[in-house]
């Protein structure tokens, strides 16, 4: 960045955390909608372990968001080291 010299550019594998928070998230949501489908049409568990397909579409911006989260989370613990 030309205003705070912060390096855009990140190691190779920076973003394995994010991965984790991605996934972290991801099962959030999937329990919660398959509970959520539970309740509304009284299933079998099994029947609504099934229910991750809708959710598939929010698969990118979970993605997007979980990097964002690790690098403020980055920033956050060591905000000095890339400035």
């Amino acid at each position: 960045c030309p205003v705070c010299d912060l390096k855009f550019a990140r190691e190779e594998g920076y973003f394995l955390g994010a991965m984790y928070i991605s996934y972290g998230i991801s099962v959030v949501v999937i329990c919660l909608f398959a509970a959520v489908v539970w309740m509304l049409t009284r299933w079998s568990l099994q029947k609504c372990a099934f229910g991750h397909a809708p959710v598939r579409p929010f698969a990118p911006g979970i993605a997007l968001f979980s990097r964002v989260l690790w690098i403020y989370l980055d920033r956050a613990a060591d905000p000095g080291r890339d400035s």
